[in-house]
């Protein structure tokens, strides 16, 4: 809701009412900390690292004069340091909030008086995102009302070496009970209260890390913790600039770090095109505040020179959001100035989608696109970002690709893409890939504590257990343990499995964010479950939420309205299959379920599933489920597992690119008769519709779904004699696909709707070119392009299936025609059902 004029200047009265002299009557804990930062900032500021202050208390007029007090405190050593510098702080703060109103206002009136070297910008904590890649001297954030790990993240990282943080707290003693917005999304029907976890474990690891990290609690005037350090001084930059370079050394000039540089040179690789029928893959990886993503904007400044010429390069940039690449659309148009390159910037709201300059164009696009998209080059910028069959898609489809990704960091989990995307491309004799690890962090030194503790309390570094011998042998011969994993013990007292589980996640998972954390911690209807080797190291984790349970007037409601918060299943069962009823059972739907990477394809994963569902059932549930983007590979687990298909989404993911489906174990009668219609209404939705909203789908996706929903009839259809003779003609005569295929799509549908009945007729070749061909109705060189075969084989796959098919169905072989002996007098129309 927006504050009106009047509420605005009210608000700015009753700051101006509250404030005092600064210096005058300070609280004690505030004269402490002031000569505490004294200490601490010259040695930031000597190290290159930063200090951070948490300032609690349940009065706002009291903790916003206590910002400002620190943030003069600051200005005033830097400016014994460093003369009269400019510093420049980012104040966020919670629009929504009254008291956060207050404090912003407190804040800024203090520091316009008495520092004028300061200069705030003030901003709304919901736009965090669009500071990625900025560089400010302090920071304030305003977590009183509301703690968003994602929005710490974000922010905490754009403060440079030497800077400040300050974060807003409320009462020290009470924060932890505080219903803060986050944990009031996380409520859901049926559970109204959320856990109170993830702050505990916040407060824990500010204490942890009191390195230049100082806690005042402004109601009982106290210093908490904290300590000045004197960390080693400050590395001297030195960046040094190639001698010869095919890029302009202008762009290197650009650099901040020689990292930079040698990311920046690494591209020059990308200038000479592959051979025909190879690929070049750059990837450059980094954790976060390394500068991949400005060293990607400048390369790709340098390619366009370079390439740019009579042919018009086309150049695709694509990231999880257009947001994510405005670090890198910056850099680049700051490099295009430096080349003297007059360019045209593509704008949309403030933010920037691409440049067009003479002989090159560079556009975003969403990474669903991609792989259809024309292009010369695409960068991918944070790739971890994405899932891994889009990236194979992408790789795949284009010839010279430079991917960014972040090796730890909110954006995403880079872990997933080093070891399942890379692993692939590393074993593809048909790709040149080039690899480049920046480590020299840009704003900050090496040892800042202040990035050890965001690490630490975000889990941004965790790793799953290195396993050892006796855990490969547990595993072999079954011997694992079910871990029943209640969030209060994992993150107050069992941080080891903790840091072991959420480092499965972090590398199955193409997209980790530290807001995943907080609510695995705090949301009321969320639990953890894991199988453990006899050591205890965890080898298979899964994140469950329990749906369902809902009152009779929510669950005709949903009939006809707008989804309800959790609950996806029932909210998907009773709007797609008119079952209002469903929403009364009660199951566990699998958020995340995930192997430890070494041990993948050994069962462990199937293992969990079985424990949950033996659970599920002693609890009293309905029905076991999961959601997630499809593909071949998951289909076959979690059939393999008993799941049945209940749902397939009709667009696809505009991020994953891929289609959703749902997926039900059932337990209860009720349960396992909605199942089997489900399962029956996807398949006859997927073969009416793979010829429109289904067109695009992977075939070996389609083929995996249909083959694993239950046969819709087991009769097979008659032909008339006309029908008959044509589809003869086609397999053995004369006649074309494009004559017969009316014939052809009839008798191919019977397949589909007989699967799996007839397993084993028709190759897995042969299945697809059906799907692709017949089924999806696509044109013979998209069709040869998919299979990745010539034209002439195309259609002489797609005969030779259909020629099983018909030999299986009719007893139609070459010789069938000369048998039959058909009058010419014969209505062709009359029945001759063959089977």
């Amino acid at each position: 809701m927006r504050r009106s004029p009047e509420e605005r200047e009210r608000v700015k009265r009753e700051a101006e009412e509250a404030s005092y002299e600064l210096g005058k009557e300070m609280p004690e804990s505030l004269l402490r900390l002031r000569r505490l930062l004294r200490k601490a900032v010259k040695y930031a500021a000597a190290s290159g690292t930063r200090v951070m202050v948490v300032l609690s208390g349940s009065d706002p007029v009291k903790v916003g004069v206590a910002t400002a007090f620190t943030l003069i405190t600051y200005e005033q050593v830097m400016r014994s340091l460093k003369g009269r510098p400019q510093i420049r702080v980012l104040y966020a703060f919670n629009q929504y909030f009254e008291d956060s109103q207050l404090r912003k206002e407190l804040v800024k009136r203090s520091v316009k008086e008495r520092g004028n070297l300061l200069k705030l910008s003030i901003i709304k904590s919901e736009d965090a995102r669009r500071y990625l890649g900025t560089t400010f001297q302090g920071l304030v954030l305003d977590l009183v009302n509301d703690l968003r790990p994602n929005r710490l993240g974000i922010l905490v990282g754009i403060v440079e070496g030497g800077g400040m943080i300050v974060l807003q707290a409320p009462s020290w003693d009470s924060w932890d009970q505080q219903l803060t917005e986050f944990k009031r999304n996380l409520v859901v029907p049926g559970h109204e209260q959320p856990r109170h976890v993830f702050i505990s474990w916040f407060k824990r690891k500010l204490l942890e890390h009191n390195r230049n990290v100082f806690v005042i609690d402004l109601d009982n005037d106290r210093l908490v913790s904290g300590e000045p350090v004197k960390l080693p001084p400050a590395k001297e930059r030195q960046v040094s600039l190639p001698e010869e370079a095919e890029f302009p050394r202008e762009l290197y000039s650009l650099a901040l770090t020689q990292d930079q540089v040698e990311a920046i040179r690494q591209a020059e690789w990308l200038i000479e095109p592959p051979g025909r029928g190879r690929r070049k893959l750059l990837v450059i990886t980094a954790d976060r505040g390394r500068g991949k993503s400005c060293a990607a904007g400048i390369a790709m400044a340098g390619l366009a020179k370079a390439l740019g010429g009579q042919r018009r390069l086309r150049v695709v940039v694509t990231s999880p959001d257009l947001q994510n690449t405005q670090s890198l659309m910056e850099l680049a148009k700051k490099a295009f100035e430096a080349e003297g390159l007059d360019v045209e910037v593509i704008a949309d709201r403030g933010l920037i989608e691409g440049f067009k300059g003479k002989g090159f164009i560079i556009k975003y696009v969403s990474p669903d696109r991609v792989p259809e998209a024309e292009a010369d080059i695409v960068i991918i910028d944070e790739a971890s970002g994405l899932p891994v069959p889009l990236l194979h898609k992408i790789w795949r489809s284009h010839s010279r690709v430079l991917v960014a990704s972040t090796v730890h960091g909110y954006e995403g989990a880079g872990r997933g893409f080093s070891v399942r995307f890379l692993g692939e491309v590393k074993q593809d004799p048909n790709t040149e890939l080039r690899q480049f690890e920046m480590r020299e962090p840009i704003r900050y030194s090496e040892d800042d504590p202040i990035e050890a503790w965001l690490f630490d309390v975000l889990l941004l570094d965790a790793e799953p257990a290195k396993l050892e011998e006796p855990d490969l042998t547990d595993i072999k011969e079954g011997r694992l343990q079910y871990l029943v994993l209640e969030p209060e013990e994992l993150f107050l007292k069992r941080e080891d499995l903790l840091r072991q589980a959420f480092g499965i996640y972090v590398q199955a998972h193409y997209r980790n964010e530290p807001d995943d954390l907080a609510l695995v911690a705090d949301a009321p209807h969320y639990s953890i479950r894991a199988v453990a080797t006899g050591s205890g190291r965890i080898v298979a984790a899964s994140l469950l939420a329990e749906e369902g349970g809902l009152d009779e007037e929510l669950c005709n409601t949903l009939l006809n309205q707008d989804k309800t918060k959790g609950n996806i299943i029932p909210d998907r069962v009773i709007k797609h299959l008119r079952v209002p009823s469903f929403g009364r059972l009660r199951g566990w739907r699998i958020v995340r379920i995930a192997t430890h990477p070494s041990v993948q394809d050994r069962g462990v994963g199937s293992a969990l599933l079985r424990f949950i569902f033996d659970e599920a059932v002693k609890r009293g549930y309905d029905w076991v489920g999961s959601g997630f983007g499809v593909n071949e590979r998951l289909v076959r687990f979690w059939h393999r597992n008993g799941f049945q298909l209940i749902h397939v989404s009709p667009d696809r993911n505009p991020v994953s690119g891929e289609f959703t489906v749902l997926v039900l174990r059932p337990i209860g009668e009720q349960a396992s008769k909605l199942a089997a219609v489900a399962n029956r209404e996807v398949k006859v939705k997927l073969l009416e519709a793979l010829q429109d909203s289904y067109r695009g789908m992977e075939p070996d996706v389609a083929a995996a779904m249909l083959s694993s929903t239950a046969p819709v009839t087991e009769e097979v259809p008659p032909l008339t004699e006309l029908r008959y003779q044509r589809l003869w003609a086609y397999l053995y005569g004369p006649m074309t696909y494009e004559t017969s295929n009316d014939v052809i799509k009839e008798v191919v549908s019977a397949y589909w709707a007989r699967a799996p009945l007839d397993r084993g007729l028709l190759t897995r070749e042969e299945e697809l070119a059906l799907i692709v061909k017949v089924m999806q109705g696509r044109p013979w060189p998209e069709v040869s392009r998919e299979l990745g075969i010539q034209f002439e084989d195309a259609l002489s796959l797609v005969r030779a299936a259909v020629r099983k098919i018909a030999e299986r169905y009719y007893g139609l072989g070459e010789g069938s025609m000369k048998a039959l002996g058909f009058d010419e007098l014969d209505s062709p129309a009359s029945a001759v059902g063959k089977k």
